[in-house]
């Protein structure tokens, strides 16, 4: 397991920062591994937790289905499309997203995938559990190295 540094969400800088992290990344739905990826792509932004981006290549893509009329648009990465994971006929809906074509800062995400800790039943980095990010927007990902407090619950939408 690799050292991580201590970092604060509000040192994280506007617009957001990407980094290339040797962290093994797993995210495991009723008994199924979705992913499981030997390194990783995160998204650090001011006030949230930093949520990890997979290389598409380590995503079982047999468990994803496009989500119906689900999308988003981010000030700095651009339009997001969603999709649902499916396991033994369960539909889980916008369990992740994902950048096809994001702004030119952002296209080391194009493709990616992004899971939200507060649907899918367990994510990993390397071999800590991760907590989910407080609501249903963001979909960081808190680990015992990030410090917070986070923006997502309620109550904090202007901070």
């Amino acid at each position: 397991m690799t050292t991580k540094p201590v970092e604060s969400v509000w040192d994280f800088p506007r617009p957001p920062r990407i980094d290339e992290v040797p962290w093994r990344i797993r995210v495991i739905h009723q008994g199924v591994t979705i992913v499981d990826a030997p390194k990783t792509i995160r998204i650090c932004e001011t006030s949230q937790p930093p949520a990890y981006y997979v290389d598409p290549q380590f995503v079982s893509h047999d468990h994803l289905q496009p989500a119906p009329q689900a999308g988003s648009f981010c000030e700095w990465k651009g339009a997001a499309s969603y999709a649902d994971l499916v396991v033994d006929g369960v539909v889980t809906p916008q369990a992740c997203w994902t950048y096809p074509t994001p702004t030119d800062r952002y296209t080391a995400v194009a493709g990616h995938w992004a899971f939200y800790a507060q649907v899918a039943d367990e994510c990993w980095v390397d071999d800590e559990q991760v907590e989910a990010n407080p609501g249903s927007f963001y979909g960081g990902w808190i680990t015992s190295n990030v410090t917070g407090p986070f923006k997502g619950a309620p109550g904090t939408l202007h901070w």
